[in-house]
């Protein structure tokens, strides 16, 4: 469960792109809180940089908060780069550290025309019992989790079908509509279209595992995407991912240039 959370996180730090597209360089910074029912538990911070309007870069950090950093302190820190094609973005290089507690680990991806050319994890380990391997065709036409969630303002988001790949664990996200809602934070106040998220687990992870499973068979997730007008291009401020200890919830709290 803890990649899903990285992995949507990432996904909606994105939504940066709503900075003006008036310099060179673009830069804009983001902020989001986690929680489990009421109770915040992890915070994040995300810098965009959008260079001439075809590059981008993007890096994040993430930390536990509030009574989740009494049980354990969780951090991470991810970096995406790549190229804006035809209003899409497509990574080449994704990074993510990792650590909870004293336990870190590193994963690094490399892609190229949407394929993943290398994948590594430092320190590497050995596969538990009843490990789900990827395979190579698992790692074709395959999107990051960052970038894969980010769409030109003419596409309907929710219809898609996203074939994800976290530096482990391969997963498709099948979106489909829900209706609109009203979302209102710092920097943002409007409609959002609602998606409902089918999670498919296909390479990468202990079959078996009760938290994959459950999110599998479950049919409240949610993704809301709301429109970033000057950069023409949708993007997620809101998640709810439901789990067995309650909903988890990531949104938006700030939405603005910086």
């Amino acid at each position: 469960m803890a990649r899903l959370i990285k992995g949507f996180v990432g996904a909606m730090l994105m939504a940066a792109l709503a900075a003006p597209a008036e310099a060179d360089e673009i830069r804009h910074q983001t902020e989001y809180s986690v929680s489990l029912g009421i109770i915040t538990i992890a915070r994040a911070a995300f810098l965009t940089r959008i260079e001439d309007d075809h590059s981008y870069k993007v890096s994040g950090d993430i930390s536990s908060a509030g009574l989740a950093d009494l049980v354990t302190t969780i951090s991470a820190k991810t970096n995406v780069t790549g190229d804006i094609e035809g209003g899409r973005l497509r990574a080449s290089a994704y990074t993510l550290y990792y650590k909870s507690g004293k336990k870190a680990r590193t994963y690094e991806v490399r892609y190229s025309n949407g394929n993943i050319v290398s994948t590594k994890i430092t320190p590497s380990r050995k596969p538990p019992e009843n490990w789900i391997s990827v395979r190579p065709g698992d790692l074709r036409s395959v999107l990051d989790p960052i970038s894969g969630l980010i769409f030109p303002a003419s596409t309907n988001p929710c219809s898609q079908r996203l074939p994800i790949f976290d530096g482990e664990m391969r997963m498709d996200l099948a979106l489909s509509p829900k209706g609109t809602k009203d979302f209102t934070t710092n920097g943002f106040s409007g409609k959002t279209m609602v998606c409902s998220v089918r999670f498919t687990p296909k390479a990468g992870y202990k079959k078996g595992r009760k938290d994959i499973d459950y999110l599998a068979k479950s049919g409240g997730m949610e993704i809301w995407f709301a429109k970033a007008d000057k950069a023409n291009l949708i993007a997620p401020v809101y998640v709810s991912i439901p789990t067995q200890y309650g909903t988890l919830t990531i949104k938006a709290v700030k939405y603005a240039a910086g």
